[in-house]
């Protein structure tokens, strides 16, 4: 059964998700979506295993506005899985994230790489943003602050679902959707230039010495299985999994075969 609870972070509340007992699981969230993402993965948590999904600041139901607590870098993101951590009890465990998530799970590794005992990279890549990558960033906070998240929404969602998942299972479109256009603009546009300015974690990747499970989905046109084996082959003790019909949400997608995945590597890793 999943259980949804709030506590103070940094003087902000936060929700997380949980599910499970024993050795813990980190889930970050991808933008601009929330913990959501990772309910078909709590709903099967193995035995022995404590999954955590919290929101990241700004983003989640019901969430206000960020205004006096305003993301800057991904760090801030990283200080407050931390101090939720903190706050849990929580030393070390697996820590990973799909997308946005991963990009906050590599700085969260360089501040308290004591914490990982595994790490989950979904759909993510370690590379900064190129500068055509930069300049699209730029475009959508000019369209977040000009037209809101619905805007949002109309320009990602071709993107973060695979081709089959557009054609065989509208109720992800929709559910994405939702979160898409529930989020607050002030905390999409500060993820957003995060992401933008955030620095090349290549060389973080030889220093990660924990298991290390590599997840992308086959139909993923932003970060498409080359990022996933670049990040494998530098990755001393990674698992390559290559999800097939998922695109870059591959956690909602295929969350059967990407429950699969984690489950093997959780079981067989740790």
């Amino acid at each position: 059964m999943i259980r949804e609870a709030r506590v103070s972070v940094n003087r902000r509340s936060t929700r997380y998700l949980e599910s499970g007992s024993g050795w813990p699981v980190v889930l970050l969230h991808a933008f601009p979506l929330n913990a959501d993402i990772w309910r078909p993965q709590l709903e099967r948590v193995p035995p022995g295993w404590r999954m955590i999904a919290p929101d990241l600041r700004g983003f989640g139901p019901a969430e206000a506005s960020t205004a006096g607590q305003r993301v800057r870098t991904l760090d801030d993101f990283a200080d407050d899985t931390d101090a939720l951590l903190e706050r849990l009890g929580i030393a070390e465990g697996v820590i990973g994230g799909l997308s946005m998530g991963g990009y906050v799970a590599f700085a969260l590794f360089r501040r308290s790489p004591e914490r990982f005992t595994g790490m989950v990279l979904a759909d993510t890549r370690s590379e900064a943003d190129s500068t055509e990558g930069q300049d699209a960033r730029r475009k959508m906070i000019e369209m977040v602050n000009l037209s809101g998240p619905r805007a949002v929404a109309d320009q990602l969602l071709p993107k973060l679902l695979g081709p089959t998942s557009h054609e065989t299972r509208p109720e992800v479109a929709a559910t994405v959707r939702r979160m898409i256009e529930s989020a607050p603009a002030d905390a999409m546009a500060d993820a957003v230039q995060a992401m933008l300015t955030r620095p090349d974690s290549t060389p973080d990747l030889e220093r990660i010495s924990c298991p290390a499970l590599v997840l992308v989905g086959a139909e993923d046109g932003i970060t498409p299985l080359a990022d996933a084996e670049a990040m494998a082959r530098r990755l001393s003790r990674s698992r390559l999994v290559v999800l097939p019909a998922a695109g870059h949400l591959s956690s909602l997608e295929t969350p059967d075969a990407f429950s699969r995945a984690l489950e093997d590597f959780l079981i067989s890793s740790m």
